[in-house]
C-alpha cells in the first residue's frame, strides 16, 4: 500500500532576531564630516558586507529613539537603517516640513554623507533605498515618493507602518494625498501596508482615536497600486511597536496613554512588525519569497494574530 506523504512544514526565522551582529549610533547636525539636514539615528550591520538602506520616519511628536527595538530587529537580518529625528515644534508651525527635511535627508544618503559612517567593509546599497515610516511618519514616506520632496535617488520599495494622513478624512495633514480613486498612487514600487487593528478606537472618552477610520492604514492600502501587501495585527494598537520603555513623562505619556493599547507584550507586536518588513523586503529587493510566501500561507505563523492578509502581485 502507498504511504500518503506528508506535507511539507515551511517556516521562517524573520519573527526572530537575525544573526548578523550590528550596532547603532547617533549622528548630529555638527559633528559628521558632512553634517545631515536633521539628527539622525543610524542601525548598521557591522558584519562586511553591502546592505539595502531604509529610510524610517517616526510618528508625530515622537523620537527616533523610541524605535530602537524594532529598527534593530530588522537590522540583525541585514539592513542599514537612517531614523531622522524630523519632529520639531517647527514641524507644527510650517505643514509639510517633514516631507522636505525627509527629502532633504534622502539627498545627503546621495552625496555620500552615510557611507563614511559605517563600519570598515559594510557598504551601503543605495541603488536598493526603502521608504518606511509610522504614523504621520508613514504619511511622509508616502508623500516623498509621490514626488512632493524632490530627491535624487530613486526608491525600491516602500513600508508603511499604521499610516495615519490626520485627525479625520476632512481635515487630512498637509500634503493631501488620499484623494482620487482606487489605486490613485501612482507609484510603480512594491509597497506594504502593516496596519492595527486597535488603531481606530479610542484610548478613554476625552481622546480620540490615533489612527481614525477613513485616514489610516485601509486608506492608504486602497490607493496603492500593485505589487502591494497588506497585513493587520487585529489585537494591537498604534502605538505597540514601540520601546517598551520611552523616557521621560511625555514620551511614556505619548506612548502609553494616548492611543488604545494590545493586551500582549509589546514584544510580539515589535517581532511580527519587524518580521513582516524583513520577509516583505527580501522577497522584493532580492527575489527570495521563501519567507513572505511562508507568511502568506500561514499568518499564524507571526507571534501575533493577522487578519485582511493580501498581496496583489504586478
Amino acid at each position: 500500500m502507498a504511504q500518503r506523504a506528508e506535507p511539507i512544514l515551511v517556516t521562517t526565522d524573520v519573527f526572530q532576531m537575525g544573526n548578523i551582529k550590528w550596532k547603532q549610533f547617533n549622528i548630529d547636525t555638527s559633528n559628521a564630516s558632512s553634517s545631515p539636514p536633521k539628527p539622525l539615528l543610524i542601525f548598521t550591520p557591522t558584519v562586511p558586507g553591502s546592505y539595502p538602506v531604509i529610510l524610517f520616519c517616526h510618528g508625530f511628536s515622537l523620537r527616533n529613539s523610541y524605535y530602537s527595538e524594532l529598527l534593530g530587529h530588522i537590522a540583525s537580518h541585514g539592513f542599514i537603517i537612517v531614523a531622522p529625528q524630523l519632529w520639531s515644534v517647527r514641524s507644527m508651525l510650517e505643514p509639510g516640513d517633514e516631507v522636505k527635511f525627509a527629502g532633504k535627508v534622502v539627498d545627503w544618503l546621495a552625496e555620500e554623507g552615510l557611507q563614511p559612517l559605517l563600519p570598515e567593509n559594510v557598504e551601503a546599497k543605495l541603488d536598493k533605498l526603502v521608504l518606511s515610516g509610522h504614523s504621520k511618519g508613514g504619511k511622509t514616506v508616502f508623500a516623498v515618493a509621490l514626488g512632493y520632496a524632490k530627491t535624487n535617488l530613486k526608491f525600491s520599495a516602500l513600508v508603511g507602518i499604521d499610516p495615519v494622513a490626520g485627525p479625520c478624512k476632512s481635515c487630512e495633514t498637509f500634503p493631501p494625498i488620499l484623494t482620487g480613486m482606487s489605486q490613485s498612487f501612482n507609484l510603480n514600487i512594491p509597497i506594504v501596508v502593516i496596519g492595527t487593528g486597535l488603531g481606530p478606537e479610542k484610548a478613554n472618552f476625552f481622546i480620540p482615536p490615533c489612527a481614525p477610520d477613513g485616514v489610516n492604514h485601509k486608506e492608504f492600502f486602497n490607493k496603492c497600486k500593485p505589487p502591494c501587501a497588506h497585513f493587520v495585527a487585529t489585537e494591537y494598537g498604534h502605538m505597540d511597536m514601540l520601546d517598551d520603555v520611552t523616557p521621560g513623562l511625555i514620551g511614556s505619556i505619548l506612548s502609553n496613554c494616548i492611543c488604545k493599547d494590545g493586551k500582549g507584550p509589546r514584544d510580539l507586536m515589535r517581532r511580527t512588525v519587524g518580521g513582516l518588513v524583513v520577509a516583505f523586503l527580501r522577497a522584493q529587493l532580492n527575489g527570495l519569497w521563501k519567507d513572505f510566501n511562508a507568511v502568506l500561507a500561514n499568518p499564524n505563523l507571526a507571534p501575533t494574530k493577522l487578519d485582511d492578509v493580501v498581496y496583489v502581485p504586478a
